[in-house]
This record gives structure tokens, C-alpha cells and sequence, in this order.
């Protein structure tokens, strides 16, 4: 009966994600008016090879439940420069996988001549495919973390370029330019499009970088942009503000280096302490088991 149910459960849901798919819900205004206006280097690919993505990740990303996902994980795929569609693809073949191995190991238990309950492989299963589900999640959060750490870093060197550039008698929009075009990297090739972009449409680079600070969730992108937007063409103060923030980046670097050391420091002593707890036990038991006996 379980076993009946559940191949009901995921016959309905399958048929829910196909209908979904071949009848993609409408836009809402507002986003078909600002995908208008949006620059092209800002947006989220929605298409990438492999014929899993184009039959399962595709379809989902296009739905109505997609669209959701997809704009609330839209700076973390920026971020790490991924395809929605082969996020949403890792997700199903993640959570096919957990849905399946309870029950196909059911199976061959049964098979090998072991009785086993149907009621546990499908708590197990469902546990499974959450499980499944989310990671993929997981580790575009952490990855995106990590991108978003490496760009502070660069951006503390850029930083510290445009003031050097500034002292040295530079306009603000040169010395954006010339530091953007100095480095290397995802970092500094993401400064470069949003300046160009800017020049292109025609708006002041501080736009670029604001508009590239909110695409990344980058917090510090956005200060800059209002500190050099709010100070104008007055060189002393724009090289003032722009060597505070980059001091100011450092300092939190080193913070979150130092944190991140740390909990690498207490991750490796807890080996140790479950080690000593097994060797107290090894030690123990036979004192204790005599002392039992002997009552």
C-alpha cells in the first residue's frame, strides 16, 4: 500500500513538472520591463548543454516556482557564473538519486532473501531527497561565500591603485579606467565590463559599480559608489574616502581570515578529543564490567 502510494506520489508530481514545463507560467510586467532595460553581461544564462538540462533543468528554471528560485539565487549565480537551468538539473538528479537508493536497496535485501519493512525505505527515501535537494544549494552558498571573500580582496588592490592614480594627478573616471584595466582575474574582468558598460550607457562609473555591487550582493561595491558619487570631481576627498575603504576591506580580510583559521583550529582538534573519549572507554570497560559482574 505504502509502495503504491509513493509511485502515485512521484507519477502526480512528474506529470505536475512536465504540464509546468510545456506551459511556462507568464511574466509579471514589472520583470519583462526591467529584462528590457538590463544589461546582458548582468543576467542569469538560463540554457547550458547536457541533456539532463535541456529536459529537466530547462523546463523547471522556465515554470513559475523556477522563475522564483532562480531570482532569489540570482546574485549567487552571478556570483559563481553558473547556469540556473544546470543548478535546477543537479538538484533533480541529487534528490532522484536519495529517492532512489532506499528502495532499490530494499529490493535487492528482499531479493537476497532479507525481510525487510517498505514503511522505513520511504521515510528514508523522502529524508533522502530533501536532503538531496538542498545540496546543491549548499554549496553554491558556500562557493558564491568564497567568490564574494576573493573579490574583496581585489578590491582592496584596486582601491588602493585609483588612489595611488589619484594622488598622481588623475581624474576619478581615469583612474577607475587604468586600475580596472591593471589586474587580472574574475575580479578585475568584472570591474572592466561593469566600467564599460557605464561609459557605453552613457552613465558615470560609480553607476557601473553600484549596479555590479547590487548584481553580487557586494555591500562595499555599493559604498563606493556612493562615497565617490557623493565627493564629485574633489580629488583629495575622493583619494581620502578611497584609501579609507581600502583599509577598511584589509582590516575585514584579515578578520575573516583569522576566523576561518580559527574554526580550521577547532575542526582539527575534534578527531583528538573523539580518539581520547574511545581510548578512556578501551580503558574502562573492563574495570567497570568486573565491578558489575561482581554485584
Amino acid at each position: 500500500m505504502n509502495l503504491v502510494l509513493l509511485l502515485g506520489a512521484g507519477t502526480g508530481i512528474g506529470l505536475m513538472v512536465l504540464i509546468s514545463g510545456l506551459i511556462p507560467a507568464r511574466p509579471a510586467l514589472s520583470d519583462a520591463l526591467a529584462n528590457l532595460h538590463r544589461p546582458r553581461a548582468g543576467q542569469i544564462e538560463l540554457s547550458d548543454g547536457g541533456v539532463l538540462v535541456g529536459l529537466v533543468g530547462r523546463p523547471i528554471a522556465r515554470s513559475g516556482a523556477g522563475r522564483q528560485l532562480v531570482r532569489r539565487l540570482a546574485p549567487d549565480l552571478r556570483a559563481t557564473s553558473q547556469s540556473a537551468d544546470a543548478l535546477i538539473a543537479r538538484q533533480t538528479l541529487c534528490a532522484l538519486a536519495g529517492l532512489l537508493w532506499a528502495p532499490a536497496t530494499a529490493v535487492l535485501m528482499m531479493a537476497g532473501g532479507v525481510s525487510v519493512s517498505l514503511i522505513l525505505p520511504v521515510w528514508i527515501s523522502l529524508v533522502l531527497a530533501a536532503a538531496g535537494a538542498l545540496l546543491p544549494l549548499l554549496s553554491l552558498k558556500m562557493l558564491a561565500a568564497e567568490r564574494r571573500r576573493a573579490f574583496r580582496h581585489a578590491l582592496g588592490c584596486f582601491l588602493d591603485l585609483v588612489a595611488v592614480r589619484l594622488a598622481g594627478g588623475a581624474g576619478i573616471e581615469s583612474a577607475l579606467e587604468l586600475s580596472a584595466a591593471s589586474g587580472q582575474g574574475w575580479a578585475f574582468s568584472e570591474l572592466r565590463q561593469a566600467l564599460s558598460e557605464a561609459r557605453l550607457m552613457g552613465e558615470p562609473p560609480w553607476a557601473g559599480l553600484d549596479r555590479l555591487g547590487s548584481q553580487l550582493q557586494i555591500s562595499e561595491l555599493n559604498e563606493l559608489a556612493a562615497s565617490v558619487a557623493l565627493a564629485g570631481d574633489e580629488g583629495a576627498r575622493v583619494r581620502g574616502s578611497i584609501a579609507a575603504k581600502a583599509r577598511a576591506i584589509r582590516i575585514r580580510g584579515l578578520a575573516d581570515a583569522e576566523s576561518v583559521a580559527q574554526a580550521a583550529s577547532e575542526r582539527m582538534s575534534l578527531p583528538i578529543v573523539l580518539l581520547m573519549v574511545g581510548f578512556v572507554i578501551f580503558l574502562g570497560y573492563p574495570a567497570v564490567n568486573q565491578v558489575l559482574t561482581g554485584l
